[in-house]
């Protein structure tokens, strides 16, 4: 998809001074600067990011309960820099209490936070705030861009919905030390057709194409790696946890649809699925290897 959005970070800079940075950034990187590379002259070792996919169902846990703390406190055991989250309310609700769980969890961990609503609806009240539910990204590393880009959905808020393009696909820059990588939080459809998931999936795919250097995209896929419709994600990214265990439900999972994928040039050190009824899905953690290599 082409069209995106681009909206406020928390922590971040002025969008005029972003756009500065990248673009010295941009002129500056070369595969091994002198700068980047060791005594020798060999490239400078690999930055190690740990990065997480985490369903907060709103911030219920298994047992329906709202408790946004006790989904601060299991992400907090992640001990993860990066963190892609699905089902997250802004305002939402009387399920969530209205919270602005985005920015509330972010306040909470102390970490950097962009929100990518799917949906943005109008108040409650006149004098309410608008009611959001989408996907976001937790960091720890400072952003230097952040979009919401368009893919294919099948709304749940209209009644006979069809196909259509709609908010809801996060793509974040981080710098980690040096090293640039797009992180991309996606929640896909539901349903048990997979025809929505298969033009997700190439929607996706569309975005991370325009983009250069490694790249990591985490969520709730709502199939398994093997269903046909991900087999194209495959061509270009590769599966961190192949071997892990199911993560929904959260008590006694059977499926494995919370997945962190990532790119070539990403190298993966270790993976699992963390059992927590925090929420309704359990979270996956990846330990990963990130190359000096430019955007």
């Amino acid at each position: 998809m082409q069209h995106s959005s681009r909206r406020p970070v928390r922590g971040a800079r002025t969008a005029a001074l972003l756009t500065t940075l990248v673009a010295v950034v941009l002129a500056t990187a070369t595969p091994a600067t002198a700068a980047e590379a060791g005594p020798s002259g060999s490239p400078a070792p690999a930055v190690p990011l740990r990065v997480a996919t985490y369903n907060i169902h709103a911030g219920a846990g298994q047992d329906g309960a709202f408790d946004l703390e006790r989904t601060a406190e299991a992400i907090r055991d992640l001990d993860a820099d990066v963190i892609g989250l699905q089902e997250v309310d802004v305002h939402w609700g009387a399920r969530s209490d209205f919270v602005d769980e985005a920015r509330a969890l972010a306040d909470m961990l102390d970490m950097r936070v962009f929100f990518a609503p799917i949906y943005d609806l109008d108040p409650v009240t006149a004098d309410g705030e608008r009611r959001q539910y989408g996907v976001a990204v937790l960091s720890r590393y400072p952003v230097l861009e952040a979009e919401n880009h368009e893919i294919t959905r099948l709304s749940t808020q209209t009644p006979d919905p069809v196909p259509a393009p709609a908010p809801g696909f996060a793509e974040v820059t981080v710098n980690v030390k040096g090293a640039f990588v797009h992180v991309y939080s996606t929640h896909l459809d539901y349903r048990a057709d997979p025809s929505i998931r298969a033009a997700q999936v190439a929607d996706m795919l569309e975005v991370l194409a325009a983009d250069r250097g490694p790249k990591i995209l985490v969520g709730d896929f709502n199939a398994e790696a093997t269903a046909p419709e991900l087999a194209p994600l495959w061509q270009r990214l590769r599966d961190a946890a192949p071997d892990g265990g199911g993560t929904y439900p959260a008590v006694d999972p059977a499926k494995r649809i919370d997945l962190v994928t990532v790119s070539p040039d990403i190298t993966v050190s270790g993976a699992r699925e963390v059992a927590t009824d925090a929420s309704d899905h359990r979270p996956v953690v990846t330990d990963l290897k990130l190359h000096r290599r430019g955007r």
